[in-house]
């Protein structure tokens, strides 16, 4: 009979990883609390399919892009929405109300240096898209190879 050492914490290691992946979760993304606490909105950020812009999506239902301003520097961009609530309405006691009406900023970082002069935003039905093109430095660039 062979003697087999097991490690004695072995079974501690799943309680472990998941005690990690929940303080991970819990405390390692602001912007996702920022996200529930309705003081913000969700994006999505893509890259084109030929890789030379990242493509911004923004919901944002019943808004009027002159209550919007977007400023791009370095390679963030700022999208900040204003939203206006109902004038001089009054309101019954509201059972659940879960809309935020007032400022809200978001500051997306993108991974690479972008082209400022030449974002394009567009507005239909709800979603806020933004095209933002790679700086040139950016684009990969095919090296030629020379034999000796």
């Amino acid at each position: 009979m062979s003697m087999i050492w097991r490690d004695p914490l072995e079974g501690q290691m799943p309680f472990r990883d998941a005690m990690s992946r929940m303080f991970e979760r819990g405390f390692g993304w602001p912007e996702q609390l920022e996200v529930l606490a309705g003081r913000t909105f969700p994006v999505d950020v893509y890259e084109s399919k030929d890789q030379q812009e990242y493509i911004v999506e923004a919901p944002l239902p019943g808004a009027k892009p002159e209550d919007m301003v977007i400023t791009a520097m370095g390679n963030a961009l700022t999208i900040h929405y204003a939203t206006k609530g109902e004038d001089k309405v009054e309101k019954p006691n509201y059972v659940r109300h879960e809309r935020y009406e007032g400022e809200m900023t978001r500051v997306i970082t993108l991974p690479g240096p972008i082209n400022p002069d030449n974002i394009q935003a567009k507005y239909e039905r709800g979603l806020l898209m933004l095209r933002v093109p790679k700086a040139e430095g950016a684009k990969p660039k095919q090296i030629p190879i020379q034999a000796s």
